[in-house]
């Protein structure tokens, strides 16, 4: 399995971060290859997630928030029985550095399968820490400019 990090510093509460994170249906602002991220069956914790794949092609699979500590951590992780060959999962951390600045740390985990599947979520995993750091970078951006 393969892990990606990254932790900034950014001029926003932690709440405000928190906030802005949770729904999780915010990240293809700041993810190139998300296409879109939404509610499943109404619920807030449950998640279907859309990425662009090779050749025009996209990948999609449910996720569930499996921890939620706010405003401090919100993580979570790719459902088994959407599609088992996508294993992957995330988790962001706030740490309130008590100035009106907050410590934004994200993680990213993911388990390419082999084969054919394995080659195109290769392309869509392809420089993870890249697309983790310009994602933060993102972030940081939009959560400064509010």
């Amino acid at each position: 399995m393969g892990t990606v990090a990254h932790y900034v510093e950014v001029n926003a509460p932690a709440q405000a971060c928190y906030d802005w994170w949770r729904p999780l249906t915010r990240l293809p602002e700041i993810m190139s290859d998300v296409r879109k991220v939404e509610s499943k069956e109404g619920s807030a914790d449950r998640t279907e997630w859309t990425v662009s794949g090779p050749a025009g092609t996209s990948v999609t699979w449910e996720a569930e928030i499996v921890e939620d500590s706010p405003p401090h951590k919100i993580a979570w992780s790719s459902v088994d029985s959407s599609d088992p060959d996508l294993k992957n999962a995330g988790v962001v951390r706030f740490d309130d550095r008590g100035d009106g600045t907050t410590g934004v740390e994200v993680s990213l985990e993911y388990d390419p399968p082999g084969g054919k599947l394995g080659d195109a979520v290769a392309a869509i995993f392809a420089n993870p820490q890249s697309k983790v750091e310009q994602a933060v970078a993102e972030f940081k951006t939009i959560i400064e400019t509010r």
